[in-house]
Formats: structure tokens, C-alpha cells, sequence
């Protein structure tokens, strides 16, 4: 009998141990972990990180009440190179960390981010799949060769990828209206899918081919300095501004888009004659002396 209550105190305490163990806090839930201290500078300069030590910790709660962090503001502070920490600013609707050193950034965490600026960094890669509330991004002059995840943020309108060093792009994105891609490595570009797009802007790059046929929004489109030889452009009859100079175009003919206000075809060695309609004036014309508008184009 005493064998038997000697089992069974034991077995209370056993539970009772695990009990208390459970509800004791956890110190990896109770703290974020901040590896970069020029970080961590920043977050204690803000008042965010209120224990105001640079120790490689902050208080997960102290993080979750941010919606906006800008990592750039007025003062001496060393470049940041590791964001780790950023998945605990659950809320985080608005990030700014231009010009650091980063060279990999995981957002996965930040779903809630709607504006996210991250240009001048060093990423070669970078994954948005889980930020479906992004409105506008701006990654420009990186060393991006790709970018996932853009056809989840269903409310997107802007983008920025130039300077970077990417060579193909294929953009699903019903919502987008302005993609700024100048200075990259540009061979190919499938932009079927951005229905809504009204301004895209690819100079410098080496695009032998685009097509815009389902991008009937367009109202500015800036293609100079790629090697185009011919673009339709008779489904774009919104179009006012397009610059397609110092390509190797055979053809050009502007005739259905009587919007056009502003036109840029020069140093187009093989383009002799832009077709146009009869009476249609574009108000602004930049053409090299070997060119010419005329309602008949052979």
C-alpha cells in the first residue's frame, strides 16, 4: 500500500513540475534576437528597443507595437548589414532601410508591410510571396538577378527595379500601374498579366522584342537604348509619351495613337519614316535629320 501512494505522489509531482514549466515565460518568445549592432543602435536611438542596452536582444513586445520603421534617420550610424529581429515587427506596415549593406532580407514574417523601400543595397534576391498588402516597392540599385512573389501583392501599384542586374521578368500583376526597370540585363519580358499597367519605363537594356498588346492602359512607355527592331503599338491608343530612341527599329508607325504628345524616335539608323495618321499632331517631336513623319511609310 505504501508503494503504491509513494508512486502516485510521484506522479503528481511529475505533472505538477511540467505544469509550472509551462507557464514559466519563455526566454527565445520573450526576446528578439538583433545579431547587428548598428541595428540595434537605431532601435535604441527610436526608442524601440527599451531596455537601451546594445546587447543583441529587444523585447518581442517592443516590436510589436511598430508600424513604421525607417532604419535611416538623421545621425551618425554605421551601415546596417543584418536585418535578423525584423520578423518580430509583426505589424510593420511601412519599412525604410535604403542605403545600408544588406545583401539578404527575409520578410516573411512582415505580412501586414505595405510600403517597402530597400534600394541601395546588395541583395541578388529577394522573395515577397508573403506580403500580399505591398502597394509600393522600391529595390532599385541592388544586385537583384530575381524577385519572386510579386503576383500575391494583389494591390500593388508601383515598382522599382532599375539598376539591377536582372535578364528576364515575367510579371502577373493585374493592379500594378507604374514598373521603373531601366539599367538592367534585360534580354526577355512577359508584362501580359499587368492589365492596369500605364507607365513602364525599360530604357537601357537589351530587349530585342516586347509586347504591349494587353497593356491597353499604357500612357507613358520609355524603351530607348535596348535593340528593339519593330513594337506594335495599335492596341496602346492611350499612349502620350514614348521614347524609343538609339534602338535598330525598321518601322515605327504611331498612327493609332492620337494621344501622343510627346515622341522620341531618334537614333534609329534603320528608321527612315514614322508612320503617322492623317492629321495628327504630336506636339513635341525628337527625330534624327535622316527621319521623317508621313502618313505613308514603304
Amino acid at each position: 500500500m505504501k508503494k503504491a501512494y509513494a508512486i502516485v505522489a510521484i506522479t503528481l509531482f511529475f505533472f505538477s513540475a511540467c505544469s509550472k514549466s509551462d507557464d514559466a515565460p519563455n526566454p527565445n518568445n520573450t526576446y528578439l534576437h538583433i545579431p547587428d549592432p548598428e541595428f540595434e543602435t537605431v532601435l535604441i536611438d527610436q526608442g524601440i528597443d527599451t531596455d537601451g542596452e546594445v546587447n543583441q536582444q529587444m523585447l518581442r513586445t517592443d516590436a510589436q507595437t511598430i508600424t513604421r520603421l525607417d532604419l535611416n534617420p538623421s545621425g551618425n550610424f554605421g551601415d546596417i548589414s543584418d536585418l535578423t529581429g525584423i520578423e518580430g515587427f509583426v505589424n510593420l506596415t511601412y519599412l525604410y532601410a535604403g542605403g545600408q549593406e544588406l545583401t539578404d532580407i527575409d520578410l516573411s514574417a512582415n505580412t501586414k508591410l505595405d510600403t517597402l523601400y530597400l534600394q541601395a543595397n546588395y541583395l541578388s534576391s529577394i522573395d515577397l510571396g508573403n506580403n500580399p498588402n505591398l502597394l509600393l516597392v522600391n529595390v532599385e540599385s541592388n544586385e537583384l538577378e530575381s524577385i519572386d512573389g510579386l503576383s500575391n501583392a494583389t494591390q500593388l501599384k508601383k515598382i522599382y527595379l532599375s539598376f539591377n542586374y536582372m535578364e528576364e521578368l515575367h510579371l502577373d500583376n493585374a493592379s500594378l500601374e507604374l514598373l521603373h526597370m531601366g539599367q538592367n540585363l534585360l534580354k526577355t519580358i512577359d508584362i501580359s498579366g499587368a492589365v492596369n499597367l500605364k507607365n513602364l519605363f525599360m530604357i537601357s537594356n537589351e530587349l530585342t522584342a516586347v509586347d504591349l498588346s494587353s497593356n491597353l492602359l499604357l500612357e507613358t512607355v520609355l524603351l530607348s537604348d535596348n535593340a528593339l527592331q519593330t513594337v506594335d503599338f495599335a492596341q496602346n491608343s492611350k499612349l502620350t509619351h514614348l521614347y524609343i530612341s538609339s534602338n535598330t527599329l525598321n518601322s515605327l508607325d504611331v498612327s493609332n495613337n492620337r494621344e501622343l504628345v510627346d515622341l522620341r524616335a531618334d537614333r534609329n539608323p534603320t528608321l527612315s519614316c514614322i508612320k503617322i495618321s492623317s492629321g495628327q499632331e504630336i506636339p513635341t517631336v525628337s527625330t534624327s535629320e535622316y527621319q521623317e513623319l508621313n502618313t505613308i511609310c514603304n
